[in-house]
């Protein structure tokens, strides 16, 4: 912890750098990925403060849309969209994740019931490899349900429609720093 609050201590020391943060944020790009420790996505696509807007949620899942019930994911997506204009949504997946491994290998999570719920959401239940460390066909094949997931909601339909708004899914490997992006004309996830 001390090499954080080290940090913490001197970040403030540049409020130049920040000053403009202050007049508000325009980021471009609605970032929605898993809250897994391995995974910083400004490190991943080099954007400075403002630039993304991130959602990070356990398994990088996207909830059913219900307007009448709202999470705080699909509020952030909303804000995203509707506010601050973004003009693309990625979707990013990771190597090793603990979430979709869970889900691939049926794992028992009745001992964490909070984790076990919220993962019953990831429908339909990802498939790939149980044996396989990185489970890259389960995360890819989750990836894209969260796109489909997102589609779904209204407002993103409407902006897909009229063309103002991009979806994109990406995989991170997290043991190579490298990324994969989907690629609809050879439905497989290629590197950028």
């Amino acid at each position: 912890m001390q090499p954080l609050i080290d940090n913490a201590r001197t970040f403030g020391q540049r409020p130049e750098e920040f000053a403009r943060l202050a007049e508000g944020q325009s980021p471009q790009v609605l970032f929605i990925t898993c809250s897994d420790s391995r995974v910083v996505p400004a490190l991943i696509t080099g954007a400075r403060p403002g630039e993304l807007f991130e959602l990070r949620t356990a398994g990088n899942i996207v909830p059913p849309y219900a307007s009448e019930h709202p999470t705080s994911e699909a509020a952030t997506i909303e804000y995203a969209v509707e506010v601050l204009g973004v003009s693309d949504i990625v979707v990013c997946g990771h190597s090793h994740c603990g979430a979709v491994g869970a889900l691939v290998r049926g794992d028992d999570l009745d001992s964490v019931p909070a984790v076990r719920d919220w993962l019953s959401q990831a429908t339909p239940r990802p498939t790939g490899a149980a044996e396989d460390p990185e489970v890259a066909e389960g995360v890819q094949a989750h990836v894209l349900t969260q796109l489909l997931r997102l589609r779904s909601y209204p407002f993103i339909d409407k902006k897909l429609k009229e063309r103002q708004l991009t979806l994109h899914a990406w995989y991170y490997e997290v043991h190579k720093g490298a990324v994969r992006a989907h690629s609809a004309e050879t439905d497989a996830f290629e590197a950028l």
